[in-house]
């Protein structure tokens, strides 16, 4: 059995669970079973140490621009904007796009707070400057927190949801 002191029950327990997480099993229970000080504070500084460089780490891989393939650049929409297109593009965008990209399209949604990367804003002047290929593959594929809508959407939906995506950025222009 581990001695357990009031010092690790505020500081030291939440960074031992975190720790044991990463299958460091050794240095948890060296950092339990010391007596010295000294050297939990030694072991806990290093190990804070190396989970903010793990949190800096993995916040910053998010940073990376996200660009679609050029095989999917130089996709034509299929769809025009149709009033029944649209119609039926406003339902799918409620359903699927508005918990997390908002109502109009700003990267507002309730879900909007919690995620990271941002979600983006569909009425900014950079969705302009996406081919329609590109959204169809960015909804079809995905990328983390944005789920893949290849098997949950038919190609005429995705391809109806990059044009609803289009009014939302000219609507912003006007």
């Amino acid at each position: 059995m581990f001695s357990y002191d009031g010092y690790h029950k505020y500081v030291g327990w939440p960074l031992i669970t975190w720790m044991h997480k990463r299958n460091n099993l050794s240095l948890t229970i060296f950092f339990m079973q010391t007596k010295s000080s000294f050297l939990k504070y030694s072991c806990l500084l290093v190990i804070m140490f190396f989970a903010l460089f793990s949190l800096a780490k993995n916040a910053k891989g998010q940073s990376k621009p996200w660009v679609a393939p050029k095989e999917f650049t130089a996709l034509k929409n299929p769809m025009t904007n149709e009033s029944q297109v649209l119609k039926e593009a406003k339902t799918l965008y409620t359903s699927y796009c508005t918990p997390c990209h908002g109502d109009k399209g700003k990267g507002d949604g309730v879900a909007a707070a919690a995620l990271n990367p941002k979600p983006a804003d569909h009425s900014s002047a950079a969705m302009l400057n996406e081919s329609d290929g590109s959204l169809f593959y960015k909804i079809s594929e995905g990328r983390t927190p944005m789920p893949q809508y290849k098997a949950a959407l038919t190609e005429k939906q995705r391809w109806e949801l990059v044009v609803y995506i289009r009014t939302l950025c000219k609507a912003s222009k006007k």
